[in-house]
């Protein structure tokens, strides 16, 4: 298993990054980077360490070992954090008598922050028409989108992200992708932690998954497929599917018949399928290819598999 070696251009950056509770490693030896301009989903199943990783990345707990850098620098040693690093951790943690808009305010002073941003971010979110609602009476969903508004308040060049879909319904949850996406098309970086790998697989460019606070894949999302191995089920219907079932064996690939007509082959490529059938005269009528997804990805690795982490 090969770590990812973090860049010198990173906006995120965790080098050795260890964190012990007495005789519990709660973070063992992490390192990754983040590049600017993406989105970076951080999964792993609870207990795992994403949120003691989140918490010693924005300084809230010191590491037993390792660094963690936000720009080049610990985020205590930021100038002026608040415009640099939007972090979102918990979503209940708000003063239930205040309405949205003067938590806002509260916040906005605080961070030195020009109160004009506090209307722009209400907007941003979606929570103009709830600006005078107190939020003790929010719902989850707009404690996520205030926790979110509090974050960009600084116009951010980072998001840091605990869970901030959890609570929104579907339209929320859209309205959440399109944001963490234009964020990072306008040239923002986003770390995101979430367990809806679904959603996840939609709006990330990078997936970091880790277990018991090790690192077990970093790789752009497009290479899971790589890092699952051989997960690869090309499926081929045709009328002679004993033929192609052993002339695929014959090339060292392992093929299923899977109804009369249909072959599942996995060990080989769409490619090297449609040369075996067409040297033996084999007709096909359908070719489909399905490659792992994320989840099928995560649980994997999670299950004990053995993958090659990329960097």
């Amino acid at each position: 298993m090969t770590a990812c070696a973090p860049s010198d251009a990173a906006v995120i950056e965790l080098v050795g990054l260890t964190k012990r509770f007495r005789e519990v490693v709660a973070v063992d030896d992490l390192s990754f980077a983040v590049p600017r301009g993406t989105v970076t989903g951080f999964l792993g199943a609870n207990g795992a360490g994403k949120t003691t990783t989140l918490r010693m990345l924005l300084g809230l707990i010191t590491p037993t070992a390792g660094t963690a850098k936000i720009l080049g620098r610990p985020y205590r040693q930021l100038p002026d954090p608040a415009r640099r690093v939007g972090a979102v951790l918990e979503a209940s943690s708000f003063y239930p008598g205040r309405t949205a808009r003067n938590h806002l305010r509260v916040c906005a002073e605080a961070a030195g922050v020009h109160p004009t941003r506090v209307d722009t971010a209400l907007e941003i979110v979606g929570l103009t028409h709830a600006a005078e609602r107190r939020v003790g009476g929010f719902s989850l969903g707009m404690r996520q989108r205030l926790g979110l508004a509090t974050a960009l308040l600084g116009d951010p060049d980072v998001l840091i992200l605990d869970e901030p879909a959890n609570g929104l319904d579907p339209e929320g949850v859209r309205w959440l992708r399109e944001l963490l996406r234009g964020f990072a098309d306008g040239g923002g970086t986003v770390l995101v932690s979430s367990h809806i790998l679904a959603e996840v697989a939609q709006t990330v460019d990078r997936v970091v998954i880790i277990d018991r606070g090790r690192l077990l894949l970093h790789a752009p999302l497009h290479e899971l497929s790589s890092a699952a191995g051989n997960g690869t089920v090309v499926r081929v219907r045709t009328p002679m599917a004993a033929e192609l079932s052993a002339a695929i064996a014959d090339d060292g690939a392992h093929a299923v018949i899977t109804a009369p007509d249909l072959v599942e082959i996995s060990g080989s490529t769409p490619e090297r399928v449609g040369f075996v059938a067409a040297q033996r005269a084999i007709p096909v009528f359908e070719s489909t290819t399905a490659a792992p997804d994320l989840e099928a990805v995560f649980f994997q690795l999670t299950a004990g598999a053995d993958v090659e982490v990329r960097p």
